[in-house]
């Protein structure tokens, strides 16, 4: 395994299957967290909740999702900041996971961690953690955004190099607030044809005992169409469209 020079590493691959390490090196070198805590903040965070409350999710979602470090702020705090790491190493026994430093208790990015115990963390989400705990976390992560929230390519490591399917919680710290080049995502698709310069009118709802029947009639008319024949238009293909779902 070649480091480049002047790079310190630690790395770990574990076969959940075959239930042992295939490689490791470096394992238990720490280092600062960044936001790969963000695992250890929402496991934290759902413990003892059954039904997670629709402002949580709020936080919960773009954390892992999108890496987005003003919910973890928030979540951190809620949490007692250092306690929220103190509890996840003695519930997941983690041996070199520390809290921030004590002159830096609201940097939570600043949380020690090492790659043995990651591997540690991601077991105990997929063996040991409430399902629905699991599925929330593993949801958003398999959902990993190509941008964090600070406009910062996450698509670096695992996205790139290995083929999906996927779920990725990723880290950066120290490369300023704002990137040199913002991330953009994914390339966008050729833009649609709008119809721009033609009048449009639309009908769409539902009909029927019970809203049984959901119509939506979309329709692009040739320019310089009035109002009135546009509409009549519309009218007479909804009628149609309803008479031959019926037929």
């Amino acid at each position: 395994m070649r480091v480049p020079a002047g790079v310190r590493a630690g790395y770990v691959v574990f076969d959940r299957v075959e239930g042992r390490m295939l490689l490791q090196d470096g394992a238990r070198r720490t280092f600062r967290s960044a936001s790969v805590v963000k695992i250890l903040i929402a496991l934290d965070h759902l413990r003892g909740h059954e039904d997670v409350p629709e402002q949580d999710l709020a936080l919960l979602r773009p954390m892992l999702r999108s890496s987005d470090d003003a919910a973890a702020t928030a979540l951190w705090k809620r949490g007692g900041q250092g306690a929220i790491i103190e509890r996840s190493a003695a519930r997941m026994g983690l041996r070199d996971t520390r809290p921030p430093p004590a002159e830096k208790p609201g940097f939570w990015g600043y949380t020690a961690i090492s790659a043995l115990d990651v591997a540690k963390a991601y077991r105990y989400l997929l063996e040991r953690a409430p399902a629905a705990h699991r599925d929330l976390i593993m949801g958003e992560l398999r959902k990993a955004t190509p941008c964090g929230t600070d406009r910062y390519d996450q698509y670096f490591g695992i996205p790139r190099a290995l083929p999906r399917p996927w779920a990725v919680k990723q880290g950066w710290s120290g490369f300023g607030d704002v990137p040199a080049v913002p991330c953009r995502g994914v390339r966008p698709a050729s833009a649609p044809d709008l119809g721009l310069g033609r009048p449009v009118l639309h009908t769409t709802g539902v009909v029927g005992e019970g809203d049984r029947r959901i119509v939506v009639v979309l329709t692009l008319h040739p320019a310089g169409s009035s109002f009135q024949i546009a509409a009549g238009r519309l009218t007479s293909l909804t009628r149609q469209v309803d008479r031959a779902a019926d037929s």
